[in-house]
């Protein structure tokens, strides 16, 4: 009886290192594809892969937008034919429990050099749609004293701002 418990759990678990495999590929499908819309200028596979809720952060402090509001910000980029370019370069994909959620982080090559891409997908209908997706620039940590010096004028003022 002992065997054929240990034989189950082993294939169990077998089908359980399969079906993340399975899903992560899906997950990387998804995102890749996401950026090549991007790339292609394609609006609608692009903000199809998105759920209807879902929020956009971009690398400007400003930039927190949910769907509607982003789709506003990116026409005029997807009209002119050109969005952006982003391809990873390195990507982890982490699950909940339930498999019904997906978080992962990326390294991307930009226009803007490395960018790190994170985010938050949910399992819709058999898909896997982006919900949550903050883009940041990676600053080296031996140029972080001048990128600040840059930057301090700006955001002093949208920090005073945000203080009110």
């Amino acid at each position: 009886m002992k065997k054929y418990f240990f034989l189950f759990l082993v294939i169990a678990s077998c089908a359980s290192v399969q079906n993340i495999d399975s899903e992560k590929a899906q997950i990387t499908t998804t995102l890749d594809n996401w950026h090549k819309a991007a790339a292609n200028a394609d609006y609608t596979s692009y903000f199809d892969a998105m759920t209807e809720n879902s929020i956009f952060i971009g690398t400007d402090a400003t930039e927190n937008w949910n769907k509607e509001a982003f789709q506003k910000f990116a026409k005029p980029f997807f009209d002119k034919g050109k969005a952006w370019n982003f391809t990873a370069l390195e990507r982890n994909i982490y699950f909940s429990k339930d498999g019904k959620t997906a978080w992962f982080d990326e390294l991307l090559n930009t226009q803007m050099k490395i960018c790190r891409g994170s985010g938050v997908l949910t399992k819709e209908n058999g898909s896997w749609k982006i919900s949550h997706y903050v883009l940041s620039m990676t600053i080296p940590n031996d140029t972080t004293d001048a990128v600040i010096k840059i930057k301090a004028p700006i955001e002093d003022a949208l920090i005073s701002k945000l203080k009110k």
